[in-house]
């Protein structure tokens, strides 16, 4: 399994504990941290000496002491990446000293390969629009460049987390433009997980190709089918999901960065939107242009919209398969126990012996968490006002995490479930054997009226259709066989 190194929630090799605002524990200040003075325009706080963020970041910490949860890393890349081409393209048309410039992009490279994770201390659940995340990584880029350039951390002379990291830019253009980013970057292992997990479904499908068993409509016997038929539309299924999430991927490629504060592009430099797209195509490796219409960019979380629901659709599948295979493998003595799914760990802490299903259960959980935060996502697209969406952050998030557990959920379906799945062959047969549903079979030669007639003798008796047809005479058992086959259509 993947690690979770990237996993919401977790933002990295984080020590959660190492910085802690005095303002959550009563005003009672740490003693054993040493502190450093900053200031912003409400005034003078202290801030961790040892820190790489300011105290901007550190009035958030105070002010959003709401989950634990903290941005994936992913999306710590993303804003990094577009911290690195701003400072780039600000030194190219001499705006940036070559020297602050090159500080900047080696802060912001650190970030990229997560040197700093420790550092990015602000709750997703924050003030709106992610304005306390963008100031935290612009705070721990100004004060590791000026450390770069032999200059203390807190002293903002030399490299400025608003007049040089943020040159250009704002928290309106850059968050949604960093949200595109971490999703175009997690999307390819996303892809690949669901494909391959279509991919064992439909070699399942193969390898219980002449397996014919009882099919069900409404949980009752229904007309036969094989296996194989059964396990097809589950690899179907999920090739769909993965091909519907592939196209909502697309038009994230359209970034707004370069609309600054409402989508006039106001202080930004001459060019900036088209080179900065060109920068971050060049570092990310990823095929990006810019909006068409900056202001849509912005104001409009549609893009994501869509992609929660691909995911939510996904889900849906999922569970429902999920829920199949534990139906099938139900007993093993009292059930369908049509198939034999992998024993991957004792089920009971009473009853011994027992195996469950809980590679499919855990499936189904993850499943279940994706349609919760498709529903947050949903009402907050719909919560943005005028030129600004201020419900990014919590968007962003559920985004990511559900693209994260999707992508572990579908790897380990896969590994520990599918890949491992046996037919019962006997126990197929048998069902099938007994099944009423053999009695559609006789429409073509008795018609329907007969052979309801059949099937009323065959519940009521308890013989078969197959011993009831045959000791009549109604059909032979080579015609009775042919039929059956033929019931299957194109195997």
């Amino acid at each position: 399994m993947k690690d979770t190194k990237n996993a919401p929630g977790t933002g990295g090799n984080r020590d959660e504990r190492r910085f802690r605002n005095p303002t959550l524990d009563h005003g009672e200040k740490d003693t054993l941290m040493k502190w450093r003075k900053e200031k912003d325009f409400l005034g003078e706080m202290d801030v961790p000496v040892d820190a790489y963020f300011g105290i901007q970041t550190w009035r958030a910490v105070g002010n959003f002491s709401i989950s634990g949860l903290r941005a994936p890393r992913v999306f710590l890349r993303a804003l990094a990446e577009i911290k690195k081409a701003a400072a780039r393209f600000h030194e190219e048309i001499g705006a940036l000293d070559a020297p602050i410039a090159n500080a900047i992009c080696q802060a912001a490279s650190e970030v990229i390969e997560g040197l700093h994770d420790d550092q990015f201390v602000v709750d997703v659940f924050q003030a709106g629009a992610g304005t306390s995340q963008h100031m935290n990584i612009n705070e721990v880029l100004a004060n590791r460049a000026a450390e770069l350039l032999g200059f203390p951390r807190g002293i903002y002379d030399k490299v400025h987390p608003n007049d040089h990291v943020n040159m250009g830019q704002s928290t309106n253009d850059v968050f949604p433009t960093a949200m595109r980013i971490s999703v175009l970057l997690q999307a390819p292992e996303l892809i690949d997980s669901m494909r391959r997990l279509g991919e064992a479904l439909a070699e399942k499908s193969a390898s219980f190709h002449d397996i014919v068993k009882s099919g069900r409509t409404h949980l009752q016997d229904a007309v036969p089918v094989s296996l194989g038929q059964e396990f097809s539309g589950y690899a179907a299924s999920v090739k769909n999901a993965a091909d519907h999430i592939e196209e909502q991927i697309q038009p994230l490629r359209h970034l707004g960065i370069g609309g600054s504060a409402v989508g006039t592009g106001l202080n930004t430099g001459p060019g900036y939107r088209t080179r900065m797209t060109e920068l971050l195509q060049e570092q990310t490796g990823l095929s990006l242009n810019s909006s068409e219409n900056l202001f849509e960019a912005m104001q409009s979380m549609s893009p994501f919209l869509r992609l929660s629901g691909a995911m939510r659709n996904a889900a849906v599948e999922l569970s429902r398969i999920a829920n199949d295979l534990r139906l099938l493998s139900s007993g093993p003595t009292t059930g369908l126990a049509e198939i034999l799914l992998p024993g991957v760990q004792p089920g009971s802490s009473i009853m011994p012996g027992k195996v469950n299903p809980v590679i499919a259960e855990c499936l189904n959980m993850i499943c279940f968490q994706i349609l919760g935060n498709d529903t947050c996502v949903t009402h907050a697209a719909g919560a943005g006002q005028f030129e600004l969406n201020v419900m990014m952050p919590i968007i962003s998030y559920n985004i990511l995490w559900s693209m994260q557990i999707l992508t572990h959920g579908a790897t380990m379906f896969r590994e520990h479930c599918v890949q491992g799945i046996q037919a019962r062959e006997s126990r197929c047969a048998q069902y099938l054997d007994s099944t009423i549903g053999l009695a559609t079979v006789l429409n073509p030669v008795i018609g329907y009226h007969n052979a309801a007639k059949v099937a009323k003798e065959a519940t009521q008796t308890g013989k078969t259709i197959k011993d009831i047809v045959l000791s009549k005479g109604i059909l032979s058992e080579e015609t009775f066989q042919d039929l059956v086959k033929k019931s299957l259509g194109e195997v």
